[in-house]
């Protein structure tokens, strides 16, 4: 089974599956995690779809570690 993206709680160890998109809930998770200063671009939305295992908590790290 698929997580909704749109409307599921999103936490740090939520996992990103094969249905994964950048929605308004992502984005307002990111915000909270990473500060106003968040946005997506291309080369950080391929890492995400990469097909590696990982969680939103990843996710939220790999931002803040690329925009220190």
């Amino acid at each position: 089974m698929h997580f909704d993206w749109h409307g599921g709680q999103i936490g740090r160890g939520t996992l990103i599956d094969a249905g994964y998109r950048n929605t308004q809930n992502v984005r307002r998770f990111l915000l909270a995690q990473c500060g106003p200063a968040f946005k997506f671009d291309r080369d950080f939305m391929a890492w995400i779809r990469s097909g590696v295992a990982r969680t939103m908590g990843d996710v939220a790290d790999e931002w803040l570690r690329r925009h220190r």
